[in-house]
């Protein structure tokens, strides 16, 4: 008697449990693609800057403040956000800026771009990138 009332409330467990919802997740780094276009949203939304300009010739400034054309970019792509900026800055009639994507291993990457930086009066933004545990 004992068992059969153990393996109903199993069973009404499990058919319970069935119709909970599914795509309900919580609201943590983990369940979010953290790619670029994340950090892009998440930089360019506390700089009050607007996404994805488009200029005339239909390329996209990453982020467009008042004062900067800005790339934002990959740690290990500085050497692109480094050109993309001086044609942003260019078209726009703003300062470069590059927005880089960085953790504690891009050091060299960091380096590069604050050499070429300085040369080129180009701004430089740094975005720490969240570890996925």
């Amino acid at each position: 008697m004992k068992s059969n009332f153990i393996f109903i409330f199993m069973v009404i467990l499990f058919i319970a449990y069935s119709f909970i919802p599914t795509n309900v997740e919580k609201k943590t780094t983990k369940n979010i693609k953290l790619n670029e276009k994340y950090y892009q949203t998440k930089f360019c939304n506390k700089l009050g800057g607007i996404m994805e300009f488009k200029l005339k010739d239909s390329t996209r400034v990453d982020c467009l403040s008042d004062e900067y054309a800005i790339e934002v970019d990959w740690a290990k792509k500085w050497a692109e956000g480094i050109g993309q900026s001086l044609y942003y800055g260019l078209m726009t009639k703003k300062k470069p800026a590059v927005a880089l994507i960085v953790s504690k291993k891009d050091k060299r990457f960091i380096k590069r771009l604050e050499k070429v930086a300085d040369e080129f009066n180009i701004k430089i933004f740094f975005i720490q990138k969240i570890e996925n545990n």
